[in-house]
């Protein structure tokens, strides 16, 4: 019997509050409430939005013999990206790849001081504990927090809204981590989010989330804002969707993250490869591409994941395909990502979407389609 989607730790006070639920990667998830996706995206954009993300899956990963660089020494053959050289008090974006270089899944990673704090894609939380425990558990401790929230305040309100509550986190830049109590309630705060905007990312028990989102939401800069709109700010920002936009035949520097692979890590620097894909990955690096994810302006209407890709608007043959594209409200248009040869990826080359049998045409943009406004 089909035991149906697993609900929000604050699922009734969502319905409560007027979500409308549905069902995405096996949670019940609040999609808007009364204001609406389009209302709900410019709120966010020009005041705050208050997420809850608490899908997402979060893991503690600790070394065994207390030797905290060791912890970071055992991801790195995970990732592709610099864990020993983040500071305590930062967190760092990454992906998990797999042998032939393609993005399993991917992640945030933060140094909390004495333990890795990891916060992991929903679909993908019982998959990504599964393989961290496989490679880690002679080193380290890994451990699926479950009794803990996630919820998100983005926004360029964010900041006060959330200082009413932590004054401490006014001080904070874009990325960093730490450990703050509200009310002597330990809880993780991050100065991160997944819109483009200045926003912060809180890992709060269980047991006070209710009233902390309730305090939140009584700043008067504070709405409740569902995946639909999270969607649309995403994408707006040029920020990726695991599943759509990455994917276990697609590497990091085909999806143009090479930013998000250090130095350290490259080839001539002082750890290079030892991930899994490190032969591939470097060898890209160092030669290119043959294809690469790119911003698309499609005129006149939205084009959705999946339309196919052609060079001109009567060819048989397509050369890539779109993999996230809706309407972006901030943007005035509609926006899209996608994969094309790096032959056709100069900004202003024109394409054409297929869209049930119609061509549309898309021209090559810059991403992201709106600024980001983090706080640096």
């Amino acid at each position: 019997m089909n035991a149906g989607p697993t609900h929000l730790p604050l699922h009734a006070w969502h319905v409560a509050h007027g979500a409308r639920i549905e069902s995405f990667a096996g949670w019940a998830m609040p999609i808007h409430y009364p204001l609406g996706i389009l209302g709900e995206h410019r709120h966010t954009r020009a005041a705050a939005g208050l997420f809850d993300v608490s899908h997402m899956g979060q893991i503690m990963v600790r070394a065994l013999a207390g030797d905290h660089l060791a912890a970071a020494r055992e991801l790195e053959k995970l990732v592709p990206v610099d864990v020993m050289g983040l500071k305590p008090g930062r967190q760092r974006y990454a992906v998990l790849t797999n042998a032939s270089g393609g993005v399993r899944h991917d992640l945030m990673i933060a140094n909390l001081g004495d333990f890795w704090y990891l916060v992991v894609n929903a679909a993908a939380a019982a998959a990504d504990l599964t393989h961290l425990q496989e490679h880690l558990h002679a080193t380290c401790t890994v451990e699926l927090v479950s009794a803990r929230a996630l919820l998100a305040v983005q926004g360029p309100e964010a900041c006060a809204a959330l200082s009413a509550l932590v004054p401490a986190v006014a001080a904070m830049r874009f990325m960093d981590a730490g450990v703050f109590t509200i009310d002597g309630t330990a809880c993780f705060i991050s100065r991160s989010g997944y819109t483009g905007e200045d926003g912060f990312e809180m890992s709060v028990p269980v047991a006070v989330a209710e009233d902390i989102a309730e305090r939140l939401l009584s700043h008067g800069s504070v709405q409740l804002i569902g995946l639909g709109a999270r969607d649309s700010l995403r994408l707006e920002a040029g920020l990726c969707l695991c599943g759509y936009d990455l994917g276990e035949d697609v590497t990091p520097i085909e999806a143009a993250l090479d930013w998000a692979i250090q130095p350290a890590r490259r080839t001539g620097g002082p750890r290079p490869g030892g991930f899994p894909g490190a032969d591939v990955i470097l060898t890209q690096l160092e030669r290119g591409v043959a294809r690469k994810r790119v911003g698309l302006r499609p005129e006149g209407r939205p084009v959705r994941e999946g339309a196919a890709l052609f060079a001109d608007p009567t060819s048989d043959v397509a050369i890539g395909r779109v993999t996230s594209g809706t309407y972006g409200p901030t943007a005035e248009g509609p926006v899209a990502m996608g994969y094309v040869p790096i032959s056709l990826t100069p900004i202003g080359t024109r394409l054409f979407a297929d869209v049930r049998g119609q061509r549309i045409p898309v021209v090559v943009s810059v991403m992201p389609f709106v600024p980001h406004r983090y706080h640096r």
